[in-house]
Parts: C-alpha cells; structure tokens; sequence
C-alpha cells in the first residue's frame, strides 16, 4: 500500500499535484529569465512595461499581467520608485524671463512643444550635469549633452543636437524650460530667435510647470540609474548615450498608450494622455 492511500488521498491525484507543480516552477523561471533578459538594458524597468515587451513570449505560457507580477513578487522582483531631487535651477539673473506659453495649449503633434533641463547625475569628486531637450508629445529625448558644469554652453550643444534632427522646420515650435540662467542668457535664446523657435518659462518652483521634463529626468535616474556611477566623464557620456538610444528606441512609455518614444515622434494621430495636476487651484495641465 503506497503511503498516499494511507492519507486518503488517491495515488493519481497525489501525482498529478507534483506534475502541476513542477510545471509551474518551470514557467515561473522562464519568466523570471525573460524579465532579466530585459533588464540587461532597461535594469530596473517596471512590470507592466515588461509584460508587454514579453506579450508574444507569455501568452503561450498562459501567463497574464497579474501573474507576472505575482511571480516577480515571490521572487522579490518587482520595482520600488525611488525618488531624488537636486536643484539646478538659478533664476537669480539680470536676463529676461518668458511668459509660459504652454498652460492652455493643446499639444497634438511632434516638434511642437520642446521642454528643457538639467538634471545632476554625478558624485561630489566627478560631478556631471545632463542637459536634455525632450519633445512634450511624444515623450522623445530629441538633444542632449553631458558636462562637468552648468554652463550655458552645454545647454546650447543640447539644443543644437535637437535642432539639427528637426524635421519640418516651418510648423511652430516652443521651447518651455524654467527660468534658469542658462535657459535666459543671450547666447542660448539667439539660437531660439534664429531658428524662429518661441521661449517659454515656468512662473515659479513648482516642478508640476515643467512636468515632461522632471518626468524624464526621473526614468532616466531610477530606470536607466546614470546617476549611480562615479566615472570618467567619458566613460559618462558613453553611458547616458546607449541610455538615452535604449530609452527612445526600446522603453514603452504609458502616456504614449504602450508606445515607445521613437513610435509616437513618427505619427500625429494619437491624442497625447495628460493628467490634471494635483493642485487644482493652478490653471496647469501634466502631460507625464
């Protein structure tokens, strides 16, 4: 008499549990290998996103959005935001400031609204600056630059990178940044002016004013983790250049409906998802 009859419990069924089991186990580290293959590049990109990178692979596996993240969580796998702030924004300064333009706007299509910053990703002995230009509606890093200062030289080699790529230079364009000096000096609002580009600045601190671009900064920093190294400024510039490639080529992004930001540059069709900031008391629209 085998020792599962002297429970109760019939001989088949017994098996049958183990089978099920072992199956899914198996399933569960095909998906966890999978998840990682991905994570090569994008190290800490979310679940969701990941299920629909990983849709045609899964659904063999009958495997859905929700098991996929009970899985991750069994195996301490899914992500936890982190969050990091630093103020690189100086608006102490003689030159003029712009009104901003874009708090009633409708933004339907690519190169119409352009938001610009500068993020600190480096360590107290190798400091680095990013300066970035990202396309509002499509979410797409269209110039960027790397420095070991602020100056507004990197600023105008970030914009001069998004320029260069812009394609129909005879619909509008504005160009919304916050009132930082770099943003404001002669030389970097001389090359809006001769590129018939119009200014746009955020009226206060309140990073909701400049929402796409804190948003960017932030996928870049807890996604992609650039500001986690103490390099070269070289070596720096290497990374945040395969970052940004991976970011605009591969990474979904949820306000573009799963797209991804090269996907949604190329089109005009979809209406970009915006949210309502949570301090309605402010005339201001989110689009993150």
């Amino acid at each position: 008499m085998f020792a599962c009859n002297l429970f109760g419990v019939d001989r088949q069924v017994y098996y049958r549990r183990i089978k099920r089991k072992v199956i899914k186990e198996t399933k569960a580290i095909q998906a966890v290998s999978l998840v990682m293959d991905i994570r090569k590049s994008m190290p800490i990109l979310g679940t969701k996103k990941s299920y629909l990178l990983l849709f045609d692979e899964l659904k063999p596996m009958k495997i859905g959005r929700d098991k996929l993240f009970d899985i991750l969580r069994a195996n301490h796998l899914l992500i936890q935001p982190k969050r990091s702030y630093h103020i690189t924004t100086n608006s102490h300064h003689r030159f003029r400031k712009h009104q901003n333009k874009i708090l009633d706007l409708e933004i339907n299509r690519p190169d119409q609204v352009w938001v610009s910053d500068i993020t600190y990703i480096g360590k107290r002995d190798k400091p680095c600056y990013l300066s970035i230009v990202t396309d509002a509606y499509s979410k797409k890093i269209v110039g960027y630059y790397i420095a070991n200062n602020m100056n507004t030289q990197s600023s105008v080699i970030a914009l001069k990178m998004a320029i260069q790529q812009r394609k129909n230079k005879e619909v509008p364009l504005i160009h919304h940044s916050d009132r930082g000096l770099q943003y404001c000096a002669n030389a970097y609002q001389k090359i809006l002016s001769k590129n018939g580009i119009l200014p746009s600045m955020t009226q206060n601190s309140d990073p909701y004013e400049n929402a796409v671009a804190e948003r960017i900064n932030g996928i870049l920093k807890q996604e992609f983790m650039i500001d986690k190294y103490n390099l070269d400024l070289k070596i720096m510039q290497k990374i945040v250049k395969e970052s940004v490639d991976i970011y605009n080529e591969l990474r979904p992004h949820y306000s573009n409906y799963m797209l991804t930001p090269n996907q949604m540059h190329v089109q005009n069709q979809i209406k970009m998802r915006t949210y309502k900031t949570k301090n309605t008391c402010k005339n201001v629209l989110a689009s993150v």
